[in-house]
């Protein structure tokens, strides 16, 4: 046996061998095509082709490298808002660039927030007196409100224009739970703190869905507020009514209805956009049909990296509260509260970090970790290091928790925050195990021991004792809360009881200070530090990816994942499944993670599928659907 254990152990000391050294070979092959490839540069007079593929979000997710390797199926690819943002900003003041096109045939959508900021960019890139086109086969909510903003809407012609609004139904899982016979112990402060009622109800309370309703209506008239005011020709309301008709009179061609509702100004193929567009840029080397001098996204982010304010000297620090929060590590796109609060901590031994922006897109979770970043920010306070906070498409519950810590906070209108609440939730099987036949029994030093008990269900003196400490957080919540904001802790649970708000209400109810994207927040920051605003370099404070990551990376760069579907109606289904996929793996998270969160499920279907979309829900709620 000690021959053969020894053997073993030789056979896998040679695959791991084998794997370093197909590593290492991969690692000096893209070095060399990297040194032997002529660098990128931007010609004169080419337009800047932002071809967005998949969604916008404000930190993209680590890729996973199995799924990089074997070419398995996969969620939309993700674009980070900041480097669309810095692109368009650049281009604005680029004498090389003439001129902007949205190429969207690939943009599934992002948070409002986010689109809100690409917007503000985008008007600014027109007034330098430079243009800007826009092109899909399908413009749905998210791919309208970029269009909006050019000043010609090009449409595909079997193409369409197909607007719904935020909202649309969650899954409630009560009843399939009493079949199962399983209990979800709920304990949880707030009138409006929905995240534990799709275990206890088999629909929304009428106060959840009230608040819910008016957080949409919001958005939505946000939304058409500022399509409106960017495109005058676009009347929203009018088309959504009248599009039955509109489909009539052009005999059931929907872009030809979307032309004679003013929401497009030309229906024409991609080749016909191209031949456009070669007559403004030219046609260059590209002799092909459609074809014209453009950049691409990624690689003009890549020729213009070298530009602006790098090297030495003072910066401001931005680290990224991004998806999920969660106790101790975490990759990029969520938030682990052991990494980035160890990452403050990095920040702080980097004197050319002169202050620290905090950016937050996250539903809330774990409440332990969401303390564990707000100390680090504050002891980053207490050694005189600013803090301000910029607000992207959600900042609620744990996210805004973080944010406390905060000297001052940036959102947007459309901004998703608040959720000011607590909940416990804890699933016991005594009723499934009985319908087994199997019975639980044992004995108890106090009436806490094995507590709590998923087996033999949870007595009133745990109850009560869990119920007390959900409370008592509620209470430190609220305390932590009218301290930072200067206000009554009686107004603060006035305005919390897990009530989330748009940011334009969270700044009338001073829970926001600021309407701004993350550059506003930047320059904050800076003016708080002493430094120039507008002028000063940013310091992307996160963990690098393992090397092999990176390697894996750049060899399968190409692949952006699923692509969207030409064809609006499917595209539309296909949302709408991410959008199902990404409430479910949601809850799952809710069911599997920490007993104690503060967590808003009422923004899951208002944000970009996020990455826990991808993690498999726990067992016990998998029996849900077989």
């Amino acid at each position: 046996m000690a021959i053969l254990r020894g053997f073993w152990r030789f056979l896998v000391g040679v695959k791991d061998a084998l794997a370093l050294l197909f590593l290492l070979l991969l690692l000096f092959a893209i070095l060399a095509l990297r040194q032997g490839s002529a660098p990128i540069s931007v010609p004169e007079g080419d337009a800047l082709v932002l071809n967005i593929d998949g969604y916008v979000v404000d930190q993209a997710t680590d890729p996973d490298p199995l799924a990089m390797l074997t070419g398995g199926p996969s969620l939309p690819g993700e674009t980070e808002a900041a480097d669309v943002i810095h692109a368009i900003n650049a281009a604005a003041k680029d004498k090389r660039v003439k001129t902007l096109v949205l190429d969207l045939d690939g943009f599934w959508g992002g948070g409002l927030a986010n689109l809100q900021s690409i917007g503000s960019a985008l008007t600014a890139f027109k007034t330098s007196g430079k243009k800007v086109y826009a092109f899909s086969s399908a413009y749905l909510d998210d791919g309208y409100y970029l269009a909006a903003h050019a000043d010609e809407v090009w449409l595909a012609p079997l193409g369409a224009v197909l607007l719904t609004g935020p909202g649309g139904s969650g899954l409630y899982f009560k009843d399939a739970l009493d079949k199962l016979k399983v209990d979800v112990n709920v304990f949880r402060v707030g009138t409006f703190k929905s995240a534990v009622e799709p275990f206890t109800r088999t629909e929304g309370s009428p106060e959840a869905k009230a608040a819910d309703q008016a957080l949409v209506d919001s958005l939505w008239e946000t939304w058409m507020t500022d399509v409106s005011t960017r495109r005058k020709s676009a009347d929203v309301r009018t088309y959504m009514q009248a599009l039955p008709r509109l489909l009539s009179a052009s005999g059931g061609g929907f872009a030809q209805a979307a032309l004679k509702g003013g929401m497009v100004d030309h229906i024409g193929t991609r080749v016909a956009f191209g031949e456009m567009l070669a007559k403004v840029v030219g046609s260059g080397d590209n002799g092909g049909p459609g074809g014209f001098n453009g950049i691409a996204l990624a690689d003009y982010h890549y020729a213009h990296s070298g530009a602006g304010p790098i090297g030495g000297g003072d910066a401001i620090g931005i680290v990224y509260v991004s998806g999920e929060i969660v106790d101790g590590e975490a990759p990029s796109g969520t938030a682990g509260g052991q990494t980035i609060a160890g990452l403050i901590d990095e920040a702080l031994t980097d004197d050319s970090i002169k202050a620290l922006v905090v950016r937050i897109d996250s539903p809330g979770g774990s409440v332990t970790a969401s303390e564990q970043i707000r100390e680090a920010l504050m002891t980053a306070k207490s050694q005189g290091l600013p803090v301000v906070a910029s607000f992207g498409p959600v900042a609620a519950s744990g996210g805004y928790w973080i944010a406390t810590a905060a000297d001052e906070i940036y959102a947007q209108p459309s901004t998703i925050t608040g959720s000011i609440g607590v909940f416990a939730i804890i699933p016991t099987f005594q009723r499934t195990l009985a319908e087994l036949g199997i019975n639980a029994d044992g004995v108890k030093s106090t009436p806490f021991s094995g507590a709590p008990d998923v087996l033999d269900g949870i007595t009133p003196e745990v109850g009560a004792l869990l119920q007390a400490s959900v409370e008592d957080m509620y209470a430190r919540f609220m305390r932590i809360v009218g301290a930072a904001r200067k206000l009554p802790v009686e107004r603060v649970n006035a305005i919390g009881q897990g009530r989330v708000w748009d940011g334009g209400t969270a700044r009338q109810l001073k829970l926001v200070d600021h309407f701004g994207g993350l550059d506003a927040a930047v320059d904050a920051a800076a003016k708080r530090a002493g430094l120039q605003p507008g002028k000063v370099r940013t310091v992307d404070v996160e963990v690098a990816p393992p090397i092999p990551l990176q390697v894996l990376n750049s060899l399968f760069s190409s692949d952006k994942g699923e692509t969207a579907p030409p064809d609006a109606l499917t595209r539309l289904a296909r949302v709408q499944q991410f959008r199902s996929l990404s409430m479910l793996a949601e809850t799952s998270a809710i069911a599997s993670g920490p007993s104690m969160q503060a967590r808003c499920i009422a923004c899951t279907g208002l944000r970009p599928v996020s990455a826990v979309a991808k993690t498999p829900p726990p067992t016990w709620l998998k029996w849900l659907f077989h």
